[in-house]
């Protein structure tokens, strides 16, 4: 049953009102007899509150089987009408509210809720919670919107072979039936999406952070029967990497004690970033062996839910409009970690190619999705809230970052922080502490990049002299398409690539404003031209970009000489996004044309070749000894007419002759 459809007209109306102090949650996840539980349990919510308006009315949240009773106040409460859309109605408050209500949950085999899995290898049953956006309401009664923040204190009667995790350290004693009795020490203040309850025969390690700053009880959990896969001492590795670069970046101490990691199974999307607690999708733990990207991809969800503890779940979004704000901040935090202080120097790479929406064509699947949408209501973030929209964010919120400065950035962002620890916050709060620290004026910054839809094309415009020095450059900006055709205001880096030992490096790099449809860059007055001029350099902002037809026949000739990764991405998605508008055509120029037709002999692709490698071109000798116009192709792999097959083979297969 899907739950009750929260509005943020209401949710402002109740957050106005309340003031909510803490919860006291009991629950029994037995069946009496200190087995577990098959259908439901039974949960006892004690919530201490505030009213701002006594005498006024209110409603707290449950979705579950039954209500068997609530007390406010001391006083019972009519829940014999109960229904799941409406909740628990809170007659005439008090200044000071205490609310114990008495019910059986349901166990949830849709990821949402508390979760129930029973593993085909061994029978063994595991529970995990899943309360993002709004299903806190499935395991406690509670106010269930990230606003209304408390402390929470869990008592969980289970069997007495699980482990028990949740968003505290515990105590365990004995319980009646042969059971076990977990009592969590009352946790820091967080919403109730963010509370987390993991429970089972789980397998475990242990390890610890240690700083100048203190100590951090680090843990690792899957399933029993995926223990021998795990690579504990892989994962505890990146996970001190992260706690080092985000201690030392974000000038703010990890808040939440303890930081355990739970792989859980059948879980509905990558990871969770419940405070102290965070929960994975155990195709996570590697079964065979993989790919270093995939070690890479996994790495990244480690950092970018760590990075959550502090923007989003230290300070919380208000309301889910900035839920993209959210995912995107993780995910640029995520990937500067891995640049800086993992074995994965070349993340921007990766995210570049795989996770830029324009980069990877995925734009044109959505053209018209903004990275800021309105949520009036709980269903509206299930329809506005995607991969695309959180990839999309990412790449904006990195030109953010380029256009008021990495260092500002983060003065700005450790000022943010500070000002609304523990508390609530939107992005107009973040980007007040910007200003701040750059000194930029952003005030329509948002309204530019958030609201309006489509990519910028921007391609370069230059006169050169005779020398080959730049004599004019600027920077042509096109309308967003598909969309109105806005002009933003964009950070970027030009950069210029000449030979240097056989590769192509980078000679020469300008930052600039660019705004309106032209941008001039005096900078580059007199600047030798090079063989290849990258517009986004860096790839700092969200853009469709284009290239001059020298810096194309270079690309066309010479892509594999371009030294660095990350250049030599951008300019491979540049020809995809030329091919793919019908734009690419084999660009020359006076100074390339004889020695750029020698290159491309000796270099480009054999139209009859299919090999996965790269063909070199040699010339075919004439009888006086001269190279002929035609090449042939050296690759042994290639079938054409123009090329030799590879030698005779004793034995042949039918992929030896593809």
């Amino acid at each position: 049953m899907a739950p009750p459809n929260l509005t943020r007209a209401d949710a402002e109306r109740r957050a106005a009102l309340l003031d909510v102090v803490d919860y006291t949650v009991e629950l029994d996840l037995t069946d009496g007899g200190g087995k577990p539980g098959e259908t439901t349990f039974a949960t006892t919510a004690t919530v201490r509150f505030r009213c701002a308006e006594p005498g006024a009315d209110s409603w707290i949240d449950f979705v579950g089987a039954a209500v068997a009773s609530a007390t406010l106040n001391g006083e019972p409460l009519d829940v014999s009408g109960y229904r799941e859309d409406d909740g628990i109605v809170l007659p005439g408050l008090a200044a000071d509210n205490e609310l114990r209500v008495e019910a059986t949950g349901r166990y949830m085999n849709t990821g949402e809720g508390l979760h129930r899995f029973v593993d085909p290898v061994d029978g063994a049953v595991y529970l995990y919670s899943q309360f993002e956006t709004a299903d806190a309401k499935r395991l406690f009664a509670c106010f269930d919107q990230p606003d209304l923040k408390a402390r929470y204190t869990l008592t969980v009667t289970a069997p007495a072979d699980w482990k028990v995790v949740s968003n505290a350290l515990a105590e365990v004693e004995d319980g009646p039936g042969g059971a076990a009795v977990h009592r969590f020490a009352t946790s820091e203040i967080m919403s109730t999406y963010l509370v987390a309850l993991v429970a089972g025969p789980y397998a475990e390690w242990r390890d610890e952070y240690r700083d100048e700053g203190g100590t951090i009880p680090l843990g690792i959990y899957c399933r029993a029967s995926l223990a021998p896969h795990m690579d504990h001492e892989r994962l505890f590795t990146e996970t001190k990497q992260g706690f080092d670069f985000y201690h030392r970046t974000f000038a703010v101490r990890y808040p939440f004690g303890k930081y355990d990691q739970l792989f859980v199974p059948e879980f509905n999307a990558g990871a969770m970033e419940n405070a102290g607690a965070v929960t994975f999708l155990e195709d996570y733990v590697f079964r065979s062996r993989v790919t270093r990207f995939l070690y890479e991809r996994r790495a990244e969800t480690v950092l970018h839910e760590m990075a959550h503890m502090w923007f989003g779940d230290l300070v919380t979004m208000r309301w889910w409009d900035d839920l993209w704000l959210n995912e995107s901040f993780a995910t640029w935090a995520s990937v500067l970690c891995q640049a800086e202080a993992t074995e994965y120097t070349e993340a921007w790479t990766t995210f570049a190619t795989s996770r830029s929406p324009g980069r990877t064509g995925r734009t044109s699947s959505r053209p018209r999705t903004p990275v800021a949408a309105d949520i009036p209501d709980l269903q509206a973030v299930e329809v506005n809230f995607d991969g695309i929209t959180y990839a999309k964010g990412a790449s904006v919120l990195k030109q953010l970052v380029a256009y008021v400065g990495l260092e500002p950035f983060l003065a700005g962002l450790r000022t943010y922080f500070q000002r609304h620890a523990w508390g609530n916050a939107t992005f107009d709060d973040l980007l007040a502490a910007l200003e701040e620290s750059s000194g930029r004026d952003l005030s329509g910054w948002g309204a530019e990049w958030l609201k309006t839809t489509g990519l910028n094309l921007l391609r370069p415009a230059f006169e050169v002299d005779a020398e080959g020095r730049f004599t004019r450059f600027e920077v042509v900006q096109g309308g967003a398409r598909p969309g109105a055709g806005e002009l933003r205001t964009h950070r970027i880096a030009v950069g210029v690539y000449d030979d240097e030992g056989g590769k192509l490096v980078r000679t020469h790099r300008v930052e600039v404003d660019v705004s309106g449809e032209r941008t001039a860059v005096p900078e580059l007055a007199g600047v030798p031209r090079g063989r290849l001029v990258l517009v986004n350099d860096d790839d700092l902002t969200y853009c469709a970009l284009r290239l001059d037809p020298e810096s194309l026949t270079t690309l066309v000739d010479r892509i594999g000489d371009i030294a660095e990764p990350l250049p030599r991405t951008l300019c491979w998605s540049a020809a995809w996004e030329m091919t793919r508008e019908a734009e690419l055509k084999r660009a020359t120029s006076p100074r390339s044309s004889a020695a750029g037709s020698a290159r491309s002999r000796r270099s480009a692709w054999c139209s009859g070749c299919c090999s996965r490698r790269r063909p070199r071109w040699r010339p075919t000798p004439t009888r006086h000894g001269r190279p002929s116009a035609a090449g042939r192709c050296s690759s042994r792999h290639c079938f054409s007419g123009s090329a030799p097959r590879p030698r005779a083979r004793t034995r042949s297969s039918p992929s030896s002759t593809r």
